[in-house]
């Protein structure tokens, strides 16, 4: 089950639909941001996902998806290459840099989509790219 629901929610984000990743969580989905705050349900990972296109141009590339407990769990390792397009409050200032950085993702999956996400990624190499 993981592996076509995390493929659609990887489609989905390399295409900038946010509504297609939103079809793919749970409405109690806990989403544990790199470096931030559990943002709990679908609206808050909405909000999310809004302000993050607007200071990022994102693309995932060298997706390798893996999955474990019968598809409960999944877990993906991918290159992050992307522009920063807007200054971020507490970065560094954007102007248009590009940036490429590994990062991996874990997730929780129940009948109704998935439950949990956790992403990862060195923060202080994003900033040496982008600095």
């Amino acid at each position: 089950m993981s592996q076509h629901v995390l493929s659609r929610y990887f489609d989905a984000f390399n295409r900038k639909d946010i509504e297609g990743m939103l079809d793919c969580l749970s409405d109690e989905v806990a989403h544990y941001v790199n470096e931030g705050d559990i943002r709990t349900g679908k609206e808050a990972f909405r909000g999310f996902c809004d302000h993050m296109a607007k200071c990022y141009d994102e693309r995932l590339t060298e997706l390798v998806l893996f999955e474990a407990e019968g598809g409960r769990r999944g877990a993906a390792e991918y290159m992050v290459n992307g522009t920063y397009l807007q200054t971020d409050e507490g970065l560094p200032e954007a102007n248009g840099q590009t940036y490429r950085l590994p990062a991996g993702s874990f997730f929780t999956l129940s009948e109704g989509g998935i439950i949990r996400i956790v992403t990862y990624y060195n923060l202080s190499d994003w900033i040496r790219q982008v600095s």
